[in-house]
């Protein structure tokens, strides 16, 4: 099984990828504009990234839900930290599975289709 998102995995990866264009990685944009084409390759079974999106779609649901809105009401500055929290996860995560699909796209792009032959 591939890499999971994993909390820490995620921080680093948005760090790295906040960093990358300048070492030659790829860009922020390079990445968001991989984003549809993952999905798309998800949904046809051809990328294994379906969890991994499940739990970003999860997340993502998590921050825009109104029941959300109940502990910011409540709890204030402490009610918006775990909204904080699961927006960098969210961020590192899009950013950390991109860049496995774009590995992922290149190793694929280098295999010519055929039939093996024993």
């Amino acid at each position: 099984m591939g890499k999971t998102l994993k909390r820490s995995a995620a921080f680093t990866a948005l760090a790295r990828a906040l960093m990358a264009g300048s070492r030659g990685g790829p860009s922020l944009g390079e990445r968001l504009a991989a984003l549809p084409r993952m999905i798309r390759a998800t949904a046809r079974g051809e990328y294994d990234g379906g969890l991994r999106l499940a739990m970003m779609t999860a997340a993502t649901a998590y921050v825009v839900s109104p029941v959300d809105v109940v502990p910011e009401l409540f709890l204030t500055v402490f009610g918006l930290v775990d909204d904080a929290v699961m927006v960098t996860w969210l961020a590192g995560s899009v950013l950390s599975e991109t860049e496995r699909f774009l590995e992922w796209e290149a190793r694929r792009s280098s295999v010519i289709p055929g039939h093996v032959t024993p």
